[in-house]
């Protein structure tokens, strides 16, 4: 079974800074893209970030030049560097990757539970 955890958030004021972390475990063979979606109250889920295998990037328009993704493959594990926090970046944060579990050839899509982000204006 493959887990993912992400750990990090809380309250900041409005210009502050986080970073979040998603720490995937189990019986993992392979991690394709990973990525941080974002879903705010009375809002549908959106991407955030996204980071392939091979560390290319992509970002959503309302975080470009704030936020950067990051991933150490040694450890399977994904950041989220939040810089220039504002009130509408108050969300729940979910990390999400692709993943092949060992014993497997076929790539599976894996949550987090999420963690709250709130920013005080």
């Amino acid at each position: 079974q493959v887990q993912l955890v992400e750990s990090g958030g809380g309250l900041v004021q409005a210009g502050g800074s986080l970073r979040l972390s998603c720490a995937a475990s189990g019986n993992i063979r392979i991690i394709y893209t990973m990525a941080w979606y974002r879903q705010a109250p009375g809002k549908q889920r959106e991407l955030v970030a996204r980071i392939h295998a091979d560390g290319s990037t992509n970002y959503a328009n309302s975080v470009k030049g704030r936020f950067t993704i990051s991933r150490d493959n040694a450890t399977s594990t994904m950041y989220l560097e939040m810089n220039s926090l504002k009130a509408e970046d108050t969300a729940v944060y979910y990390c999400n990757a692709d993943i092949t579990y060992s014993g497997s050839y076929f790539a599976d899509d894996y949550w987090g539970r999420g963690t709250q982000v709130t920013v005080s204006s």
